[in-house]
């Protein structure tokens, strides 16, 4: 079983087959999932979408993956784009991230020193469903993790992009949870928009929702394509 962890405008998982409502209840609180038949779906939004990205209770979405048992997490994240070259409407398969403020971690009271890090292994299965699909997609970028919940100024961005290709609020976060607990994590990102004085944008938060409820058969193909184990 493969977990799937969405995010803006990617909240049903009708395409995958039938699946059912569960509560899941973790030590960090209660997460509402989708269970089919070889994936676990959890938004990380939450099911109505209503939770804001500094409010997600990032440890229990991703202990309620722990806890009934899935081995990796495809994360599927709404970026802006940092770089011209990278278009809305791209997918970006980032290999690596930052995240220069505090991150939760599970643990608190425990000297334990986690690597963080994007598991390769996945990252590789994503490209090859997507060639085999002959969908196109960055095979590689490096994700910068923003505080939430406004969006950046023009000049954090003209900082990030040298050392960067997207921004989001929520990826970083996610992975180093995932790798404290030793469950893979990838992510394909979806560029909604050109970040802040990118290519002379202006982003609202409204415009970044509804480019992102657009549809996205790309990346629901990929998405199924990890389900089902195509490579």
């Amino acid at each position: 079983m493969i977990g799937i962890l969405g995010g803006t405008g990617f909240h049903k998982t009708d395409f995958l087959g039938k699946a059912e409502e569960i509560e899941i209840e973790t030590f960090y609180g209660r997460v509402a999932a989708l269970r089919g038949k070889d994936f676990l779906f959890i938004h990380r939004h939450g099911m109505d979408m209503k939770v804001l990205p500094h409010l997600i209770n990032h440890r229990a979405n991703i202990m309620a993956y722990k806890e009934q048992g899935v081995k990796e997490i495809l994360s599927i994240a709404s970026v802006g784009s940092l770089k011209k070259e990278i278009p809305p409407k791209s997918l970006v398969v980032p290999h690596d991230f930052m995240q220069l403020t505090n991150i939760s971690t599970f643990f608190e009271t425990e000297i334990v020193h986690v690597t963080p890090g994007l598991d390769e292994e996945m990252r590789k299965r994503i490209l090859s469903v997507s060639r085999r699909l002959g969908i196109k997609v960055v095979p590689q970028g490096v994700y910068f993790q923003a505080a939430g919940p406004r969006l950046e100024t023009c000049a954090e961005i003209n900082f990030l992009k040298d050392y960067a290709d997207v921004v989001g609020m929520t990826m970083a976060s996610e992975a180093t949870l995932a790798r404290e607990l030793g469950i893979k994590y990838a992510t394909i990102a979806t560029v909604d928009n050109y970040a802040h004085g990118v290519a002379g944008a202006v982003p609202d938060f409204d415009m970044i929702v509804e480019s992102a409820a657009q549809e996205r058969e790309d990346l629901k193909k990929i998405t199924k394509g990890m389900v089902e184990g195509l490579k």
